[in-house]
């Protein structure tokens, strides 16, 4: 993969280099992987799931982890099973050892997972602090303050 120039993004977008930085990083993160395949999904406005195709793997030799905004999936298999003396004509089903990762959004939280026919899926849901949260300001006259008039005294005005 060749190395892209950032630059232009971090001189044109004042205060907004921690999203030019996921950007590099989401680069260097997915480069050249490709296994295993995924899907991204949106289950409502603030709800997803990541489907991971993980044929041949147990819950066992899987492992989800979340830090600091970054999911983590990793599966890793045994050298028994490596070992386990079958003499395969075609090895099409992909069993090495993998390291997936997610760059989730702020606010972004994995509910649970889920295997089910070798499809790994992860729920997410988006919740936002109430201080994040949109609200209406209402617009009205204070009661306490009297309208200004303009080019007469208010002794004029009664």
């Amino acid at each position: 993969m060749s190395n892209i120039d950032l630059t232009p993004i971090y001189r044109t977008m004042v205060g907004f280099d921690r999203m030019a930085n996921m950007i590099d990083q989401a680069a260097r993160l997915d480069g050249s992987q490709g296994y295993p395949p995924y899907n991204i999904e949106r289950v409502d406005e603030n709800a997803f799931a990541i489907e991971v195709a993980v044929a041949g793997f147990t819950e066992a030799d899987l492992e989800i982890e979340t830090k600091e905004g970054l999911l983590t999936v990793a599966g890793k298999k045994s050298d028994t099973e490596d070992a386990s003396g079958k003499d395969y004509l075609h090895r099409g089903i992909a069993q090495r050892s993998f390291i997936r990762r997610f760059q989730l959004a702020d606010h972004i939280l994995v509910t649970g997972a889920q295997l089910d026919h070798g499809v790994l899926r992860i729920d997410l849901i988006r919740e936002l602090p109430e201080e994040k949260k949109p609200r209406k300001i209402e617009i009205g006259a204070s009661e306490s303050q009297e309208p200004k008039l303009i080019g007469k005294k208010k002794a004029d005005a009664a």
